[in-house]
């Protein structure tokens, strides 16, 4: 059975898709624009590119959650609510040839289950929506 690869392309959460390095994660966090979409801090930049794409940054403080495998399972909640819904933005920058680089930081202390993630993180793909819709 053949495989649709422009679906497992929208659906996939590839290395190019992830924020790995330092100068831009740097510069992430130093352009300061952020929205806070409990119980998400989401660090938002538009930069210069060729070809339009999203990369993301997941962070999940040591500081509210001691344990390694508490913050492995939120970031991989996190990794898979993303993946599954990040289409309609990604389907906008390509058209529009918008580079976006999105950090989402998880500021609660308590561990969230997939239902509670995926609705964060549709809301906050919306409203990123918004923003670079305009632009």
């Amino acid at each position: 059975m053949p495989v649709n690869n422009h679906y497992t392309a929208y659906q996939s959460f590839k290395r190019n898709e992830r924020l790995r390095s330092k100068k831009l994660v740097g510069e992430l966090f130093a352009a300061n624009e952020f929205f806070f979409q409990y119980p998400f801090k989401v660090l938002h930049q538009q930069r210069e590119s060729i070809e339009g794409h999203l990369q993301v940054l997941i962070t999940v403080p040591r500081r509210n959650h001691k344990n390694a495998v508490d913050r492995n399972r939120i970031k991989r909640l996190v990794r898979e609510a993303w993946r599954k819904n990040k289409s309609a933005l990604t389907g906008h920058l390509h058209k529009q040839n918008q580079t976006v680089d999105v950090g989402l930081i998880y500021t609660a202390k308590t561990i969230p289950t997939y239902k509670e993630i995926d609705g964060k993180i549709i809301l906050i793909l919306q409203r990123l929506n918004k923003v670079y819709a305009v632009s």
